[in-house]
């Protein structure tokens, strides 16, 4: 029997999360992705025995038909609150974090972590912080950028990561180097906690140490056990012809979470469990 605790995608794109879990030793039960070409990539790379879901908000976590899991992750739309975009925030109808926020509440999971702009930070973190405090979850936020292993470009991301406290009885929960001080027994906040509310991030010059410490290039270990160093971006040719599915493979791409910075993320989370 398969003891690998278990993971729920939501929001999967092409499956950055669920590379990252499978990475940290994770086995992903199920997606929820509406677009349709994301869907092929995510059968052809994860087999078709994983179920997807089409769209969340049609969707209950009974419908999966799993009795439980230890991680939910989703990097949910950040449309409403990029920089790019006209920043509506909950008044866009593409702010469906509610609905994620819902998934979580009927699943329970052990962890949540949660993707998306740092546009957000402002306009909606406390409230989804709240939402996960308010069901049990000690939280904390964190702005990691790409470049933090050793991408060659930034893409600072904001990354929430939410543990699961409320059945726990009063006892402290030691070593979480995820949530630190934040993880006590109850939901009580703990705002002199630095870093449990707000967002964290680091500078540059913290960048560069922690960069030298692990050395001049980030390695992840594949399935074949070979450590892998950054590869070239894929040739998918923004301005060539000819190429199938040009422009979903680009915008496939451009959605995606780094799947190494949430394999730092989950490698803990995994040691946890």
């Amino acid at each position: 029997m398969d003891k690998a605790p278990t993971h729920l995608d939501l929001f999967s794109g092409i499956g950055g999360f669920a590379l990252a879990a499978q990475w940290a030793g994770f086995r992903t039960i199920g997606f929820c992705e509406i677009d349709k070409y994301c869907q092929k990539v995510l059968a052809k790379n994860f087999g078709n025995e994983i179920p997807i879901w089409n769209d969340i908000r049609d969707v209950g976590f009974t419908d999966w038909g799993i009795p439980n899991c230890d991680l939910i992750t989703g990097g949910f739309p950040c449309q409403p609150f990029s920089v790019a975009g006209k920043r509506r925030g909950a008044a866009d109808d593409r702010a469906i974090w509610p609905e994620m926020f819902r998934v979580i509440s009927e699943a329970r999971p052990a962890w949540v972590l949660g993707e998306n702009v740092p546009g957000i930070i402002p306009m909606e973190l406390d409230n989804v912080l709240s939402d996960l405090e308010g069901i049990g979850y000690a939280t904390r936020a964190f702005v990691i950028p790409a470049c933090a292993v050793d991408a060659r470009h930034r893409r600072d991301r904001l990354w929430v990561v939410g543990r699961n406290v409320s059945d726990i009885s009063g006892e402290r929960l030691e070593g979480c180097a995820i949530t630190g001080n934040a993880c006590t027994g109850g939901t009580q906040r703990e705002e002199q906690s630095a870093g449990f509310r707000g967002a964290q991030t680091t500078t540059d010059t913290e960048r560069t140490e922690q960069s030298r410490e692990r050395g001049d290039s980030w390695k992840w270990r594949s399935e074949s056990g070979c450590c892998c160093r950054w590869l070239p971006e894929p040739d998918v040719g923004r301005v060539a012809h000819g190429i199938p599915k040009r422009v979903d493979r680009l915008k496939g791409l451009g959605n995606a979470i780094v799947p190494q910075v949430a394999f730092e993320i989950l490698s803990e989370v995994r040691r946890l469990i």
